[in-house]
């Protein structure tokens, strides 16, 4: 819109200022002409006066000329005197002595050549009175220039009017069509965020804007649609894998807890031990990457939850294991209800997750302090422990499928659990934030959102 009406000033500016300066030429010089016409008209009645003295005609018809519109003449001889002048004759004597000059000379004159509405010298004109080709003197007339100034600006003010309404109408086009062009990529970037913010229905429409943005919108939605389908199908087969293997892989644990009693040297029962463990840690891997594909579904919508109801209620499940290792488990909480907008068990799953954590790198005697407040217009939960935690390098990769740190192999677990919780926040519209606590430890900070009031 900027460009087009900078494009129209331009333009308006090539066309109005010639025509502005063609007005103001054209009015100075019809008054020109029609006071050169009456200067000849007096100079041909003052021979006789300039002659003989003979004044008195010429003197009547000057009066009444200065009476009637109000200009001012004079009549000068070749000596330069003035021998007949209306009563209110005073031009500017610059101007008087040029036009002299030259009516002296045998032509006619005219100064200012140009009248701007802002000079307010008057009109000098000056025509010779000659008589059988003799100059015997010259006749000025001093015309004010307020009625040219005027005519010229009222022209101007026309020329001023239209120019802005042309703006006008030109920034009303443009917007209508900047409107046109750049809506429908207003409406596109919009989807995009949409789509970038888990809603896969979200979808541009391709009927409007010019036929290249429709086609753009149009092979966007198609886009959209393939990704959609694909990662539909991906998070399915998981899911449905994920479910087939369990009952093979449980029907094959009884077959193996069965073997128990017939396996009699050590050796023997220490692989039996190891083969239970390794269907166990199978079992959970299939149930974290069943969740996971639950999680990142992301269809749910949004449920309201205490967080510090959530809060007591998951660390008084975990108590018993923390007593057990010998591990201070406390939890803080405000007195009023803490409510945040979540996925359906996205706050206990994720609570579950980190707090599990927390319990296996924590050494005996250790600390976990879980805590809910406010913070940045949503509710927070931190957990923080004062175990092994991790390096920055490590939580760089701490969110990644199956990644587990060098020196966490022989603890149980998938490499799966923070990857449900960033999972579970992403879906909720929250955030997740991992640092090394002080002096040492882990402290992971879960942050959703406080409900809508319509919610």
């Amino acid at each position: 819109m900027l460009s087009y009406l900078l494009l129209m000033v331009l333009v308006l500016a090539a066309l109005e200022i010639p025509l502005a300066f063609t007005l103001a030429t054209a009015e100075t010089g019809r008054v020109r002409a029609d006071r050169l016409a009456d200067a000849t008209r007096f100079s041909s009645l003052s021979g006789p006066a300039l002659r003989v003295g003979a004044t008195g005609p010429v003197s009547a018809e000057l009066d009444r000329y200065a009476e009637l519109y109000g200009l001012n003449a004079a009549l000068v001889d070749r000596d330069r005197t003035v021998v007949l002048r209306t009563p209110r004759y005073r031009p500017d004597p610059a101007l008087v002595e040029s036009a002299t000059r030259a009516s002296l000379a045998g032509q006619q004159s005219a100064a200012p050549g140009l009248v701007w509405p802002w000079n307010p010298e008057p009109l000098v004109v000056s025509v010779p009175v000659s008589e059988n080709g003799e100059v015997l003197g010259s006749l000025i007339i001093s015309s004010p220039t307020n009625r040219i100034g005027r005519t010229t600006l009222s022209w101007w003010l026309v020329l001023a009017v239209i120019g802005m309404l042309a703006v006008l109408a030109c920034v009303l086009t443009a917007f209508r069509l900047a409107g046109w062009v750049l809506r429908p990529i207003t409406v596109l970037d919009a989807v995009t965020h949409e789509i970038a913010a888990g809603d896969r229905s979200a979808r541009a429409p391709h009927r409007v804007g010019p036929p290249e943005l429709r086609r753009l919108a149009a092979s966007f939605n198609d886009m959209a649609d393939a990704l959609s389908d694909a990662m539909e199908r991906q998070r399915a087969f998981v899911a449905h894998a994920s479910h087939q293997l369990r009952n093979p892989l449980t029907a094959l644990r009884l077959r193996v807890e069965e073997l128990g009693p017939s396996v009699t040297d050590e050796d023997g029962r220490t692989e039996h031990r190891l083969a239970l463990e390794e269907s166990d840690r199978l079992a959970e891997v299939l149930d974290g990457l069943l969740t996971l594909a639950r999680a990142e579904r992301g269809a749910d919508k949004m449920v309201v939850v205490d967080a510090a109801a959530v809060a007591i209620s998951r660390v008084r499940a975990w108590q018993p294991l923390a007593r057990r290792r010998s591990i201070q488990l406390n939890v803080s909480t405000p007195a009023i209800p803490a409510y945040a907008s979540a996925a359906p068990t996205a706050l206990d799953q994720s609570l579950d997750a980190l707090i599990d954590n927390a319990v296996k790198f924590t050494d005996e005697g250790g600390k976990i302090d879980v805590s809910v407040y406010r913070l940045d217009g949503g509710v927070a939960i931190h957990v923080r422990d004062n175990g092994r935690g991790m390096t920055s390098a490590q939580l760089r990769h701490a969110t990644e499928r199956f990644w587990r740190a060098a020196d966490a192999q022989n603890i149980s677990g998938a490499g799966l659990g923070l990857t449900i919780v960033a999972v579970l926040v992403d879906v909720s519209g929250g955030r997740l934030t991992m640092r090394q606590a002080i002096p040492r430890g882990l402290d992971a900070s879960l942050w959703f959102r406080v409900p809508d009031e319509s919610s």
